[in-house]
This record gives structure tokens, sequence and C-alpha cells, in this order.
């Protein structure tokens, strides 16, 4: 007779935990959606650690001691709990994308979407914008950062108790010790980093590994628990109660879930999304967390309103929910170009409830519970390995801009393929360039370019159509650093006490200043264009004044007048290119998109007032135009002329958009103000 082959046990069912995920994934709805009303609402995900961090340790451990533990089965039911509702949702967001969103958005989804099948997505934000910043309500796939951080736990903690198991140690003494050194590097990295200390794995882990400690000691401590419990609980009816109940836990219990609740109340009140999170702020909805599910199904509060059939039901369409509602509303800020109304974000939060139920009845549930399970596993693999490789060509391939703009696909194709083998033709010179830096350096021909184009990331976008009107007779060099305080040779500029700020200055400068003399000792280059954008760089400067005691004007003035030096003494024929306008807001709104939720105009224009009187742009111009004075044969040019007339600025020419984000122009955009530049330095007519 064969032996059956034991399977995965699994904790005993509390209904009141899927309460606790009914409060954690409301509030962190509520947040998105309405975050006026309940600023501390993403703390949400801190209480949803905590959970999954209890109920998986608690599996493993039993398992453990069982010999029931299997890697196999453990990660066959996460692929099936997890990947159906996920697979949905990324493929609902690739479709809606395709419909309504541009090429430089689409491709930024086809890249969120590799990072959410490869459980990665925090990884990937990391280097992108912060959790709050204006740009991070324009990612429909946001959200998938704390399903990023909850597989990795899955993935490296199993592997490490069952290897501690295996050799006899102590678990809990591990987990706490890991636990500690986690919160730690959370403590210690939010101050330095806040955006690496929100995404980073080994920062949030301490929150997962307190459910992990909370689940060690229900079950092997289990006994030492009730006694105290009883006793203390006895103590306590004695004093509330006037006859002589039995002592049977609740009062204590409920206690212990009321304080729990209060650090969560208090958590969403007290905690915005200006407080340095995680830090030390997250030990508050962490700590209440823990104080709930330790308290049990005893406690008023858990056996009342956490088990109650309304919290209960959301509770088990939690994860849909979580899943489906932040790109309902992403893609309603996306299409309407900034805060949707009231009346849609109710709309979005009412359609991710319907989505999840559905999604849970007809999609996650029978997967789940229904047999199979090698070949479903197989598929559901298969499957998201398929949208992967989807979101990754869609990136690759730069968000299909036929979609939308099918005259300028040929265009932009042919524009990516000259730009890349520009970027490999300055590899054999600056070969760190695009390792230390998120900018451009381009030579159009590997040696013999005319013109060089000098300045930070508003040097880059100029490339594609400098490029195409002068051609590869003549040639450009572009050389961009991000955000290099423009025309500075300073060693002192940084000399800064943040070793973060301190190294990224440091390999800016190096490579502008590389630059600078690639272009000095080029005697090819006849022509140098100096473009920078003052919101960025002149920020760069304030820095540098409060360390060296000088006032921004001053600094400015030397790095001019040395950078000018230099060059006119080289025999360049040099050019102070004013920037762009900046624009008040997102560029989508002059979009005209195939999906529009509201009759609101779109906004392709704006009074030139508004960015006049931007006043590092106006500083920029003042302090350039007086260090001009005293070299006449360095001339200047506005690329402010062609991009406005009659006192307004237009962020579309002939119904093509020109602008890819608020500061920087797109190809398009590019193509259009090259030839005005070359006819202000002389080379066309």
């Amino acid at each position: 007779m064969t032996t059956p082959i034991p399977h995965l046990s699994h904790p005993k069912y509390r209904p009141d935990i899927d309460g606790l995920r009914a409060v954690a994934v409301l509030s962190v709805v509520a947040f998105h959606a309405f975050p006026a009303w309940i600023k501390g609402g993403f703390i949400g995900v801190d209480v949803f650690f905590v959970i999954s961090g209890f109920l998986i340790s608690t599996i493993i451990f039993e398992n453990l001691d069982r010999g029931t533990f299997s890697f196999a089965e453990f990660y066959a039911r996460r692929v099936k709990r997890i990947f159906p509702a996920l697979l949905l949702v990324l493929v609902a967001s690739y479709t809606l994308g395709w419909f309504t969103l541009l090429a430089e958005e689409y491709k930024q989804l086809g890249k969120h979407i590799a990072a959410g099948t490869g459980f990665v997505s925090n990884l990937v934000l990391w280097s992108e914008a912060g959790y709050f910043d204006n740009s991070a309500e324009t990612k429909p796939l946001l959200h998938l950062w704390s399903l990023g951080i909850e597989e990795q736990f899955y993935i490296v903690w199993p592997l490490v108790l069952w290897l501690v198991w295996k050799r006899k140690f102590n678990l809990l003494a591990l987990t706490i010790l890991v636990a500690i050194a986690s919160f730690y590097l959370n403590i210690r990295g939010v101050t330095k980093d806040a955006v690496a200390t929100f995404y980073s794995p080994q920062t949030r882990f301490w929150e997962l590994l307190c459910g992990s400690i909370l689940a060690w000691l229900t079950l092997y401590k289990k006994d030492t628990f009730i006694r105290y419990k009883l006793r203390i609980d006895g103590w306590l009816t004695k004093f509330f109660r006037r006859d002589t109940a039995k002592a049977d836990e609740k009062i204590l219990s409920s206690i212990i879930s009321f304080i729990g609740c209060l650090l969560l109340a208090y958590g969403f009140w007290r905690i915005t999304k200006n407080t340095s999170f995680p830090g030390n702020w997250a030990a508050i909805p962490v700590l209440g967390a823990v104080l709930i599910i330790l308290a049990g199904h005893k406690a008023w509060i858990n056996r009342t309103i956490l088990s109650s059939k309304i919290a209960v039901w959301f509770g088990l369409i939690s994860f849909p929910l979580y899943l489906w509602h932040w790109p309902l509303l992403s893609f309603a800020r996306i299409v309407e170009g900034e805060m949707p109304t009231i009346t849609v974000r109710v709309m979005a939060v009412v359609l991710a409830i319907v989505l999840a139920w559905l999604t849970y009845k007809v999609v996650e549930r029978p997967i789940r519970l229904s047999s199979g399970g090698k070949f479903k596993m197989g598929v559901l693999l298969v499957l998201m390995a398929v949208v992967g490789l989807l979101g990754h060509n869609t990136f690759k391939r730069d968000g299909f801009a036929f979609r939308l703009q099918a005259g300028s696909e040929s265009k932009n194709i042919q524009a990516a393929a000259d730009a890349k083998q520009a970027s490999i033709n300055c590899s054999s010179y600056f070969p760190e360039w695009e390792k230390i830096n998120d900018n451009p350096c381009r030579l159009q021909k590997p040696q013999g370019n005319t013109i060089a184009i000098i300045g930070d990331s508003h040097a880059g976008h100029l490339y594609v159509g400098m490029s195409e009107q002068v051609g590869v007779n003549d040639g450009i060099a572009v050389f961009a650093a991000s955000c290099a305080a423009p025309y500075l040779n300073i060693a002192s500029a940084t000399s800064v006490d943040d070793p973060n700020i301190k190294r990224i200055r440091e390999n800016n400068y190096k490579l502008i200043n590389s630059a600078y003399d690639y272009i000095v000792r080029d005697e090819k280059i006849k022509t140098v264009i100096l473009a920078y954008n003052p919101m960025c760089s002149l920020g760069d400067i304030k820095d540098m004044s409060n360390l060296k005691n000088k006032d921004m004007d001053a600094i400015l003035k030397d790095g001019m007048t040395r950078t000018f030096d230099l060059l006119t003494k080289a025999d360049k024929k040099v050019f102070v290119l004013f920037d762009n306008p900046f624009l008040p807001f997102e560029p989508s709104l002059c979009v005209q998109r195939p999906v529009k939720i509201s009759n609101r105009s779109n906004k392709c224009a704006f009074p030139q007032t508004e960015f006049d009187s931007l006043a590092p742009f106006s500083k920029y111009k003042s302090i350039a135009n007086a260090v001009l004075k005293n070299y006449p044969t360095i001339s200047a040019y506005d690329l402010s002329l062609p991009l406005c007339d009659g006192g307004r600025c237009h962020l579309e020419k002939n119904g093509v958009l020109l602008y890819r984000d608020r500061g920087h122009l797109n190809s398009d955009g590019s193509r259009y103000v090259a030839p005005y530049i070359l006819k202000a330095i002389g080379l066309t007519n």
C-alpha cells in the first residue's frame, strides 16, 4: 500500500485576521482615492506585511516541525494564490494603456509590467521618483512595490529557516537578530536616502519578521501565553466585575486589541506623506497589527467588528482589491491630466470593489481550490513569463509610438538607432559616462564633429533635432551630465558632508570637466553651445554657496568667466542657450487621447508671464547677460522665442506635441527648435 505524501498544513482560519486585512486594504484605497480624508492610510501596507509574516512563518514553523515542509508545494501555493489576479490586472493595465498612454508613458508601463512579473517592482521604482512624488500618480503599477518586497521575503525566508532548522539552531534567536538588523538599517537609512529605505527589502523585512516572531511565540509559547493571560485576566475580572465570573482571557485580550486599534488610528491620523517614513514611525502600524493579532479571536473588537461579515468579505477580496484600485485611479489621473473629480474617484473605487469580487469568485478562488496543481502552475508560470516579455518588448520598442503619432514613428525609430550608435561612439572616449550618469554622451561621428553641445539633460534633449539638421558631414557632439552646475570646474564644489550627494556630484563634475577638456583639445570642434536648466543647476550652486560663504551670483559669474575664458582662448565660437519654457502643468493635458473621462478642454498654451516670472530663469538670464557684456564674441539665443508668441507659450505646433515632460522637449520638440538654433548661430540662413 502506497504511503500518502504529507501536504503542508495551514493554521486554523481566523476571521478576525481577514477583518484586519480589510482595515489594511480599505485604508490604502481611501488614501489613494481621498488623500485629504485619511492622510496616513498608506500604512495599511505595513499591516499587510505583519499579517503576511505571521501567516507564512506559521506555515513554515509548523511544517518544519512535522517534517511536512516542501519547497515545491510552498511555492506552488504562492503561485496559485498570487499569479491569477496579478496576471489579470497586468493584462488589463496593458490593454487600457494601449488606448490611453503616450509613447513615453506606455514605455514606462512596459518596464513596470516586466518588473511586476519578476517581482522586482520595488527595485525598479527605487531608481525612479519616490512613492509620494507627483510623478507617482501617473504610474499605474506603482503599488506593486509592496508585492515585490513580500515575494522577495517569500523567496529568502523559507530557505533561511530551513537551513537553520536543519542545523538545529534557534529559530527565534535568528528571527529576532535579523529583525533587529533590518530595523537598524531602516532607522539609519531613512535620514540618508528616504526613497531607498522605502523600497529596499532589507529595510522592510523587519516588519514581516515581527509577524514571524509573533508566529513563533503563539506556536511554541502558547501554553505560557495562556497561563499568564488567564492570571492577568483573573485580576482584571475581579477589578471590573462584581460577580465571581471565571477568567476567560476576554478582558485582557480586548484591552490588547483596543490598544492595537488605537495605535493604528493614531498612525492613520498622525503619519503623513511628509513624515520620514518608514523610520521609527513604521513601528506604530507594525506594533498595532501585532497586538491585534496577538489578542486573538476572543477580543471584543476582533470577534464583533473584525469578524463581522462585511469585514471578512472585504478581507477575502483584499488582494484583488489592492491590485485593481490603483491602476484605475492612476489611469483616471492620466487621462484627466490632473486630480480627477470626486465623482470619478468614487466611481473608480466602486469599480475596483466590483472587479475585486469578480476576480476572487471567478478567477482566484477556483484556481486556488481546484485540482490539477502541476499543470495549472505550469500554465501560470508560462503566462507570467509571456506577459513579462511583452512588457519588456514594449519598453525596448519605446512604447509603440505609432499608436498615437504614426507620422513620427519612422523618424523616431531611425533617431533611436542613430542615438545608440552615437552613444557607442562616445563610449570609446568616455567609457564610464553612462555607467555613472543618467544623461547621454553622444558623438554623431566617432571623430571630426564640428559642433558640441554641453550642459545637463537640457543639452541632451537637443541631440535628435540638431543631429538630423546638421547631418554626418559636420556632426554633433553632445555632453550631458545630470544637474551639473553650469560652467564649473571647481573641485570644492564636491566638498559636502553627505556621502551620497558627494559621490553623485563628484561623478557629474568629473564627466563635465572631461568633456570640456575634450572640446578644447579637439580642433575640429569649432562651435560650442552651452545649454543648462537653471531650475536644476542653480539648486546645485545654492548648496555650494552655503559651503563657500559666497552668494549664488558670485559663484555663477566666476564659473561663467572661467569657462568663457577657457573656450575663447581655444578659439571656439561660443553660444549660450537660454532654456525653453518650463510648463506650469503636465504636457499630457495637451494630448488628444482616444479615451477622455470629462469634457475638460486640453491645455496647449499658457501665458508667457508664468514662465518669465520663474525666479531661476530670470536670475540665470540676468547674470549671464551681465557676464556676456565682457565677451562681445559670445552670443546668446533664447529658446522661448520659437516656442512663444503673442504673450503665450505653446506645447504643440501644427498639431504635434513638443514636450515629453514639464521641462524637456521630446523628439518632435527637438526637431522643431533645431533650425532656429542653427540659424541663430549662423550655420543656416
